[in-house]
């Protein structure tokens, strides 16, 4: 029956019950979820099928790593949603108002804590955490302190260094400061402390992580923040050119934790109290001095393959052991010092490991040591205090400093709610799959050039080719469309292009932009593999790279600049930040020499601000010449 109310008579709320509310909701949570799935099954796809058809081994635990993927986008779509309905209102509500109506003293201080709110809130930083545990002290002390000893510090530091990052950003839009003013001379000192770096082997192996903590801070909750906060800011105090507000607040928000991280490392260097210096006092210098170091007895090495009298010739005439091998000793006095096992009066024994096909340890699909409930909880309370006090800071701004009455409040509550289930959703996601998969694919890519014991398998398999020269290049060519296809999944990127098209009116196309950046992260991440393939070091990468930037930023237009180098930005996702880390991470614990795996979410970071600016100028070039050719055909 159809009623009609006059215009004062109140209309009936209408009341659903759960059936019709999900009847609602489901199409679009279901859509929301299928986005997030799109922007992940590339990647998961082709290491899965790279491991299967390349390598030849199966993906160990591989129930627990699907549900792992399936429940990080389902994370991801609350914890998006979440920020959509919650953390984002009340971000541009106060960067609407709050340089209106506020001293600029106070606009800086707000900036600070937000860019260091956020990044406590990123996702990724909870990889950056338990990235120490596959670092081993003796090989890289200062590192393994960082991320063991002072992981504290270490997330204070990246978070500070993105808040200074995001007040110098507000800075430069009041005072309409071109970027390339502030991002060349970061540039030029990082370069300079990189090399003081790399000349000294303890601060050496620092360098990888200083240059990923960059590329981990640019994730979907900072990012979006500081935008609306600099959108804010350029509408009031801007000359109306708001298509460029958000640019340049990222760059600098990726070079200054890389700097923080530095000069972290360099003062606890100073200060001796990394592991094995005489200042230390962690936890591990205790635990190792309560105890004698203590070697495997020999019953506890498995058989052995023995060597024939062509391979003793050839050690003897060469001092190199071409077939795989383990080293035992027997008998002498053996001591810790100084954080190092030393050896008297020992026999040093070569032997040869069996030729033995790689078989799986059990056939369980779920990793018996992962506790479920144990990590649901752990993720809960980790996405508790990451998202309650940044999203209590910005209520308080809101309501004592910005004085701004709070609207929607059912959908903020609902939508802070979201993002903690997210993001609580998204690290159990992580630990149960994407890192895993990660760490499983990255322990077995040195299969293509070296003998190895299979990740979660038992016995030796590899190298897949004889020549270690094709096995290096085949893992080099699997990172290059790794990184390649990613990127292109990628959302943000499709966002940017669009941005990026609308700017140059056309000229900078989208599709152009697209492909430069997915091929400067592919090259990027390719080149970061052969590093650790080959044993070579950081700074003979990073420091080349970014002289070329300098030069290509001084003659590139500031348009050109402040998108291209943003561009490195939407390469970090929540999806491609745990996999890389976690690859390069197997990756060098695999390869012979290689102390870590840090290193590559840097290179895959300059790598699209090289190919932008390259195609950029090009671009730019070509748009001038041709008014000019007109002119003459004319």
């Amino acid at each position: 029956m159809l009623r009609l109310y006059s215009v004062n008579q109140q209309v009936p709320a209408v009341r659903l019950g759960f059936v019709d509310s999900c009847t609602i909701l489901w199409p679009y949570l279901r859509d929301n979820f299928i986005d997030q799935i799109k922007s992940v099954w590339f990647i998961v796809v082709y290491l899965a099928l790279f491991q299967i058809l390349v390598l030849g081994f199966p993906i160990v635990f591989a129930a627990m790593i699907g549900v792992g993927i399936l429940i990080v986008a389902l994370g991801l779509m609350f914890f998006m949603e979440g920020l959509r309905l919650g953390l984002m209102p009340l971000g541009e509500t106060i960067g609407a108002v709050l340089p209106r109506n506020s001293s600029l003293a106070l606009i800086l201080a707000f900036a600070f804590l937000l860019g260091l709110g956020a990044t406590f809130a990123e996702p990724a930083i909870a990889v950056l955490k338990t990235a120490g545990a596959g670092v081993q002290a003796r090989d890289a002390p200062l590192l393994y302190s960082l991320l063991n000893d002072f992981s504290g510090q270490l997330v204070f530091a990246v978070g500070g260094g993105v808040g200074l990052a995001v007040a110098v950003g507000i800075l430069r839009f009041f005072y309409g400061w071109s970027l390339k003013i502030l991002v060349m001379p970061i540039v030029v000192v990082l370069c300079v402390l990189t090399v003081i770096a790399h000349n000294d082997e303890i601060l050496a192996p620092i360098l990888g992580l200083a240059w990923d903590c960059g590329a981990v801070t640019t994730g979907p909750v900072t990012v979006p923040l500081v935008l609306a906060l600099g959108i804010g800011v350029c509408r009031i105090v801007g000359d109306g050119e708001t298509a460029h507000a958000g640019f340049g607040i990222v760059t600098l928000a990726s070079l200054a934790p890389i700097v923080a991280v530095l000069g972290l490392g360099i003062y606890h260097y100073e200060q001796g109290d990394y592991y094995g210096a005489e200042n230390y006092r962690g936890a591990t210098a205790i635990e190792m001095q309560d105890s004698e170091a203590q070697l495997p007895s020999p019953r506890e090495f498995v058989a052995f393959e023995p060597f024939s009298a062509e391979s003793f010739n050839r050690f003897l005439a060469t001092g190199m052991v071409s077939e795989p091998f383990r080293v035992r000793y027997e008998g002498g006095e053996r001591s810790l010092k100084n954080g190092r096992i030393v050896l008297r009066g020992s026999e040093i024994i070569l032997e040869k490991l069996p030729k033995e096909r790689a078989s799986v340890v059990s056939d369980v699909t779920w990793d018996p040591e992962q506790k479920l409930r144990t990590r649901a909880r752990e993720a809960l309370l980790l996405a508790a205090r990451a998202i309650i006090p940044l999203s209590l800071f910005l209520l308080l701004t809101l309501k004592l400093v910005v004085r701004e009455p709070l609207r929607n409040r059912n959908e903020l509550a609902i939508g802070i709610g979201f993002a903690i289930i997210g993001m609580a959703l998204v690290a159990l996601g992580i630990t149960l799959g994407l890192s895993p998969l990660g760490a499983q694919l990255g322990s077995n890519v040195p299969a293509t050039f070296a003998a190895l014991t299979p990740w979660g398998m038992s016995g030796s398999e590899g190298p897949l080719f004889q020549s270690a020269f094709y096995g290096k290049l085949t893992a080099i060519v699997f990172a290059f469309f790794l990184g390649y296809g990613a990127t292109l999944a990628e959302p943000a990127l499709n966002a940017l292009g669009a941005t990026v098209e609308k700017i140059t009116v056309g000229a900078f196309r989208k599709k152009l932009l697209m492909q430069s950046v997915a091929i400067g992260v592919g090259i990027g991440i390719a080149v970061g593999v052969l590093k650790i393939a080959y044993n070579l070091e950081l700074a003979y990468f990073l420091v080349p790279a970014y002289v070329l930037l300098l030069a290509l930023t001084a003659i590139s237009s500031e348009e050109f600049v402040n998108f291209g180098w943003d561009s490195a930005g939407v390469t970090t996702g929540p999806i491609t930040v745990p996999l890389v880390l976690a690859m390069g991470l197997g990756i060098g614990a695999n390869v012979p020499g290689v102390s870590n795996g840090f290193g590559i979410l840097a290179l895959a970071s300059v790598g699209p601000i090289i190919t932008v600016l390259t195609v950029g100028f090009i671009v730019s070039r070509t748009s001038m010449d041709r008014p000019a050719a007109i002119r003459r055909g004319s």
